[in-house]
C-alpha cells in the first residue's frame, strides 16, 4: 500500500487543522492506521492510531487525548486526524503509517508498521 500524507501548515496556537492519509493499492481498512510525529532534535512517537477492520477503535497519546481525533472513510480509503486546540508543542512533521499485522497493543510502536507516508509539516505559532 502507498501512502500520502497532506494538510499540514501554519496555524496559530488554539487552532485547528485536519490531516489526510490517502491510500492507493489496497482497501485501508484492512489496515492499522497510525499518525507519528517527529519534531526537530527529538525522536517520533505516536499521536493516534486506528485499529483494522474498524471505524471506531482507536488510542491516543496522552498528549493528544481530547484535542486530536483519528478516523477513517473507506469509500475515500483515507484516514484523517482531526486536530484542535493545537498548541506550540504539536510543531512537528507528521507521518501516517500503516499494517496488516500490527495488533493493537503493539499500535504504539513505529517499528511495527511497514508502510509509510512521506511526511507533512505541521508549525503551531504561539
Amino acid at each position: 500500500v502507498q501512502l500520502q500524507a497532506s494538510g499540514g501548515g501554519l496555524v496559530q496556537a488554539g487552532g485547528s487543522l485536519r490531516l489526510s492519509c490517502v491510500a492507493s493499492g489496497r482497501p485501508v481498512g484492512g489496515y492499522a492506521m497510525g499518525w507519528f510525529r517527529q519534531a526537530p532534535g527529538k525522536e517520533r512517537e505516536f499521536v493516534a492510531g486506528i485499529h483494522r477492520w474498524s471505524s471506531s477503535s482507536s488510542n491516543y497519546a496522552d498528549s493528544v487525548k481530547g484535542r486530536f481525533t483519528i478516523s477513517r472513510d473507506g469509500a475515500k480509503n483515507t484516514v484523517y486526524l482531526q486536530m484542535n486546540s493545537l498548541k506550540p508543542e504539536d510543531t512537528a512533521v507528521y507521518y501516517c503509517a500503516a499494517s496488516s499485522t500490527v495488533i493493537s497493543s503493539e499500535s504504539r510502536n513505529g517499528a511495527r508498521y511497514p508502510y509509510w507516508g512521506q511526511g507533512t509539516q505541521v508549525t503551531v505559532s504561539s
